[in-house]
């Protein structure tokens, strides 16, 4: 899929690094540019400083050393105000009220805006919002009463009704089925900002972003391209698995796949269209056995292939 880019960087990290008050560092020199329209997705294990690195493109926390600009300016010289007028964040742990209606949770993100908008544009805002990410029906619902994959979404749109040109997502698809997954990931393209969001799924990853982070232990272990960072070398030195790629049978794009040990056996997990069944069979069946999984109501299947003719 295609990305608006922009000639002029939105987004400069020089030398940030962030040291809890005992000393122990979360993360240590990282830089990075990212041109207005670009997508960003970090990935690396768990407590290798993704959260960190995104809370302090939020302003939640101050770093120890480094700096950050944005449109230009030292991340220091916005105000709150034009933070909250650029810049959305969307947070793994920042649950609201149960008690709060969808429609007002997610019209808290035209907070900055509210003083410029009129009632209609407030309600608009709002409405649109809540169809991107098909939540309209339950605009009058609690937050209580969805689910754990509706409230990711309800956030997303609160971050989508903050018209922000920094969008910055801790985990998204957390608690969501495949087809969500993807609707969410789309949704953050199609708003032709810069996005930056921490991704446990590599597999959706090539089809997402402009650039991928690899953080290890809270430094950068690699930055660029998706096809030149997401590599077996690489997920097997972060990761400790075992990542193949498969030719797409229809476009000139490629599919990625991870072997990963499962109670002593090797499991491939890869997300495919029902049309590819037929080319999945051919390249596997001579020494896989198969089982397939439908998910949810749509045309995506996982695959899991095991090894030694052993049936999951």
């Amino acid at each position: 899929m295609t990305h608006s880019i922009s000639e002029e960087y939105a987004l400069k990290v020089n030398g940030l690094s962030y040291n809890l008050p005992n000393g122990t560092t979360l993360l240590n020199s990282v830089s990075f540019n990212l041109h207005a329209g670009e997508i960003l997705a970090l990935v690396g294990l768990n407590g290798s400083g993704k959260t960190t690195l995104i809370r302090l493109l939020a302003g939640l926390l101050v770093p120890s050393l480094g700096n950050i600009s944005f449109s230009n300016r030292a991340f220091e010289g916005l105000s709150i105000t034009e933070r909250a007028r650029q810049i959305a964040y969307f947070g793994q742990h920042d649950d609201a009220d149960g008690r709060l209606l969808v429609n007002d949770f997610v019209g808290l993100g035209l907070f900055p805006h509210r003083s410029s908008l009129s009632s209609k544009e407030i309600k608009n805002r709002i409405e649109n919002a809540l169809d991107r990410v098909g939540l309209f029906e339950k605009s009058n619902y609690q937050i209580a009463q969805l689910s754990g994959g509706e409230r990711q979404r309800a956030k997303f749109a609160r971050a989508v009704c903050q018209a922000p040109k920094l969008l910055l997502l801790d985990e998204p698809t957390n608690h969501l089925d495949p087809a969500a997954k993807g609707a969410l990931l789309t949704a953050a393209m199609q708003l032709g900002i810069t996005v930056v969001t921490a991704l446990h799924d590599l597999t959706l990853i090539d089809d997402f972003a402009t650039h991928v982070a690899v953080l290890k232990d809270g430094s950068l272990a690699g930055f660029g391209h998706p096809s030149d960072i997401i590599n077996p070398q690489i997920i097997q030195e972060i990761f400790g698995v075992q990542m193949f790629r498969l030719q797409h049978p229809n476009e000139q794009r490629m599919l990625s796949s991870l072997d990963v040990m499962m109670g002593g056996q090797n499991r491939f997990f890869v997300n495919i269209n029902a049309y590819m069944l037929v080319y999945i069979i051919i390249c596997f069946s001579v020494n896989n056995s198969l089982k397939l999984y439908r998910l949810g109501n749509t045309h995506l299947l996982q695959i899991i292939l095991c090894h030694n003719f052993n049936y999951v």
